[in-house]
């Protein structure tokens, strides 16, 4: 399992930092962990291909975590003429929260023939689920962002990545981080942390 860091910034762009977006790269597939406004911009900075990119999981849904997701969808369409399928999973709200962000930027693009397939399946909290053949078991924190906020754990068939995402403290995240390899914790303040 290969994590790329490529967004750790806040959803201002303080410092100049991309929005939060990292690249897993196991068992033959690309995916990102979140990928907020910038996160486009960020791969390509990076050199890196959308169009290699299989899936993205969303810890949640503001708009630093998965606002990037239109643009990697409509760059796709659009720019790069993607033809490879793409996975996008999230929290229950994931579909139709894309739909709205999609309508907003680029009007009717939900009604358009896509180039490529895309297909959306939410991850219900506490459910474990299979995504692009890993194991994902989400459990849900506490972040208002109007659908269910969660923790991430994904394991490989040797590794396990555990992901904060935007929480305060809860003792959900310790069976998300118990026993995995590596425990990314998102941090915005740190005098309150």
């Amino acid at each position: 399992m290969k994590i790329t860091i490529v967004g750790s910034g806040d959803a201002f762009g303080s410092g100049g930092r991309f929005n939060t977006c990292f690249r897993i790269e196991t068992l033959g597939r690309d995916l990102l962990l979140d990928c907020g406004a910038s996160s486009l911009p960020a791969l390509k900075a990076q050199g890196a291909d959308p169009n290699a990119i299989d899936g993205v999981l969303l810890s949640h849904l503001h708009g630093d975590h998965f606002g990037g997701v239109v643009f990697l969808v409509m760059d796709g369409h659009f720019l790069s003429r993607r033809s490879r399928p793409l996975l996008i999973g999230g929290p229950p709200g994931t579909r139709a929260r894309l739909d709205a962000a999609l309508e907003i930027f680029f009007p009717r693009s939900t009604t358009i023939a896509w180039r490529y397939p895309w297909q959306v399946v939410e991850i219900v909290p506490g459910t474990p689920a299979e995504f692009l053949g890993l194991s994902v078991h989400t459990v849900e924190v506490v972040h208002q962002s109007g659908a269910p906020s969660t923790a991430v754990r994904i394991s490989d068939d040797s590794r396990v990545l555990a992901y904060s995402g935007d929480t305060e403290w809860t003792d959900a995240l310790i069976s998300v981080a118990t026993g995995a390899d590596l425990f990314i914790v998102e941090c915005y303040e740190h005098a309150r942390a």
